[in-house]
């Protein structure tokens, strides 16, 4: 896609407007990263900041298991919210933007 650069500033308080609109849905953007099969839970919002984790008493029996799943629930999570965020901006915009979390 080629970008006019004259276009983007003709359109600069549309696309102001539309950012600041994306900055306040990103609180209700939410998703939920789960290893283990359910045995750990994280929800993360679309500001990438982490509102819960739910931890089975079963994965508490084993320090490291319970370490490593955490690390992949939390990883599952920024993966899913991130995805929720890119498709958001892109229909915001229209456009696909590279570098921005979850556009490719």
């Amino acid at each position: 896609m080629n970008i006019n650069p004259f276009d983007i500033l003709k359109n600069a308080q549309k696309i102001q407007e539309q950012m600041n609109g994306f900055q306040e849905k990103l609180g209700a953007i939410s998703s939920t990263g789960a290893a283990g099969g359910g045995l750990v839970e994280i929800d993360i919002n679309g500001k990438l900041e982490l509102l819960a984790v739910r931890i089975s008493p079963v994965a508490m029996e084993d320090a490291e298991m319970l370490q490593d799943l955490i690390m992949a629930a939390f990883t599952d999570g920024m993966t899913k919210v991130k995805e929720l965020i890119g498709s958001e901006a892109a229909a915001m915009t229209g456009m696909n933007i590279p570098g921005f979390p979850g556009l490719q």
